[in-house]
């Protein structure tokens, strides 16, 4: 992993805290303007790992995905419905998931990444009940409300959508998920 940009902002405002945040591809370090260099350095490299390690817990890794959609295929879908693989990937701006019933491959958009995990399972669970049925009609709905977070998880996403100010998926997007 490459290491990344830091800007550190001195704020004479602030007294004692120092925090880290991500701007982009930047992490940015507010410190306290009366600290010392020594200091700075120190707190510096402790925030960018702090971060980092959070940023971390909260992006799991293809294989987690994939054992998470294990425990979601056994707990609501009696074991019908088992992916091949799921992975992140960094080209879906306009879905949050897709799925191929041919090769039973999922694939999460990386903008669910940081999101609450029952947000990130609901995802799961909707792609999963492709690998069931293909489009979005009463059986297919009745698969994804399964999973009692379901309507939550629709209306955290639409928040979302909404805050961004980008267009949610609507019934006639989702329902171009891929089907060989």
């Amino acid at each position: 992993m490459s290491t990344p940009e830091v800007e550190v902002r001195r704020s004479k405002r602030r007294r004692r805290t120092v925090s880290a945040y991500r701007e982009g591809d930047r992490i940015v370090v507010l410190i306290p303007a009366a600290m010392s260099k020594r200091d700075e350095a120190t707190w510096v490299a402790d925030m960018v790992a702090r971060l980092e390690r959070k940023e971390q817990r909260a992006r799991p890794s293809d294989d987690q995905l994939l054992a998470r959609a294990g425990t979601l295929n056994d707990t609501y879908f009696g074991g019908l419905a088992t992916p091949s693989s799921v992975r992140w990937v960094t080209n879906q701006q306009q879905r949050w998931g897709s799925c191929s019933p041919g090769d039973r491959s999922i694939r999460l958009s990386e903008r669910l990444q940081g999101m609450p995990s029952w947000v990130v399972d609901y995802v799961l669970v909707h792609e999963l009940a492709h690998l069931l049925e293909h489009g979005h009609d009463a059986k297919f709905w009745a698969w994804v409300d399964r999973y009692p977070r379901a309507e939550r998880a629709r209306g955290y996403l639409l928040g979302w959508s909404a805050a961004a100010k980008v267009d949610p998926p609507s019934s006639e997007t989702e329902a171009e998920d891929e089907v060989d």
